[in-house]
């Protein structure tokens, strides 16, 4: 079954390691396979990672869009134990993202961190 995306205009999207800009016209289009896809609202770079929980993101994201967990598994591992000692309250989710990454879920995983990004901003205000 196809993916169906629809990009306003000037959006971006990732397609396994391509970027796609739209155009000035909203423009919908499907996309059969793979690859891992990420709508331009849902990226982070290593400049907006600024936060715990977002470098998490971050880390998650990099291991979804190159398909390689052990080669970021050990900075996972470090930004996991620093974010739990600062908020001991996150494990739930932290363990729901960790069992989705082992079962190669990673996007939803990414969702689950989306779900504690919300959390820390509220935190911080």
């Amino acid at each position: 079954m196809a993916l169906k995306i629809e990009l306003r205009p000037f959006e971006r999207i990732v397609i396994g390691e391509s970027v796609i800009t739209n155009s000035e016209t909203r423009t919908h289009f499907f996309i059969e396979g793979e690859a891992p896809i990420l709508r331009e609202k849902d990226i982070l770079t290593a400049e907006t990672a600024n936060s715990p929980v977002k470098r998490l993101y971050l880390c998650v994201q990099m291991m979804y869009l190159e398909k390689d967990i052990p080669k970021y598994q050990e900075l996972y591992m470090g930004f996991v134990k620093d974010l739990l000692e600062a908020v001991p309250s996150f494990r739930p989710q932290i363990e729901a993202s960790s069992k989705l990454i082992l079962s190669g879920s990673l996007y939803n995983s990414l969702k689950e961190i989306r779900k504690l990004i919300k959390l820390e901003e509220e935190l911080l205000r």
